[in-house]
């Protein structure tokens, strides 16, 4: 970044300066960028990241990373081609409702007789959170897997960024010319 800046100074006209900055140049700077971001993203996850494995049943609630999960209710579903169990929960911060409900889920598909565990997932810039229903305990009781994951969409956006720098640095007129010199030659 700060190599722009003394680019873009070099030619006193600010942004608009980048038009006349290669192609290639910028693109490796966005795709350098995307690369910070993904370091950023790797660390956040990596150190700041909460898994939580919990006894829970409708009426409960549990504090994961300064978010309040409450489980509110247990229903049967039928899918297309499954049957479920869904887990409802709701989530708050201080005081305040960040998702009204959230949709775990236990099923079983009618044809294999296989059961998978569909999480539930509020995703957002900063943080992911996640819950999962475990295996049924006594009762209307549940294992409950909450995960709190801050930088997980910074992973993918740095790959977007990445992505994005590498086909604006092969769109540069210069790697077109030389190829065409060895088609040529």
């Amino acid at each position: 970044v700060w190599d722009m800046v003394r680019k873009l100074r070099g030619y006193n006209r600010g942004v608009a300066g980048l038009r006349r900055l290669p192609r290639a140049w910028v693109g490796m700077s966005l795709a350098h960028c995307g690369l910070a971001l993904i370091v950023a993203g790797v660390t956040l996850v990596s150190f700041l990241d909460i898994e939580r494995d919990l006894r829970m049943e409708p009426g409960d609630q549990a504090l994961v990373g300064g978010y309040e999960f409450h489980f509110d209710a247990l229903e049967d579903v039928a899918g297309p081609n499954y049957d479920a169990i869904r887990g409802i929960f709701s989530v708050m911060r201080n005081g305040e409702q960040v998702h009204p409900g959230l949709f775990a889920e236990k099923r079983t598909y009618r044809v294999s007789g296989q059961t998978m565990t569909e999480a539930a997932i509020d995703g957002g810039l900063m943080r992911d959170l996640y819950v999962a229903l475990g295996e049924p305990l006594e009762g209307q009781a549940w294992a409950v897997r909450i995960y709190y994951k801050p930088g997980v969409s910074w992973l993918w956006l740095g790959a977007l960024i990445m992505a994005a720098g590498g086909v604006l640095a092969l769109s540069d007129r210069r790697y077109r010319r030389r190829s065409q010199e060895k088609v040529d030659g």
